[in-house]
């Protein structure tokens, strides 16, 4: 279940689809997403998308996403040091 307080705060727009094996949903005309497996409570999602367009699990995401703060933020502390 999506928590729609979470995605709130950030101005996004939820869309929870019912979909079954082999259907699949399409986003902006070149995203892709594909039901492949459905097992008890898990469920195997295939995403065809351009290769320009970065394709990851949320938590793979936001572990990018810390690193890249991390290295911006020793940037700006060795640029402040340069003088």
């Amino acid at each position: 279940m999506i928590d729609e307080k979470k995605y709130k705060k950030k101005e996004c727009e939820i869309s929870e689809k019912k979909k079954k094996k082999n259907e699949s949903i399409v986003i902006n005309n070149d995203i892709t997403i594909v039901v492949v497996e459905i097992r008890g409570d898990k469920v195997r999602l295939g995403v065809e998308a351009p290769k320009e367009v970065p394709v990851h699990r949320r938590e793979v995401f936001e572990a990018i996403r810390r690193n890249e703060e991390i290295s911006s933020g020793d940037s700006k502390s060795e640029a402040g040091t340069a003088e």
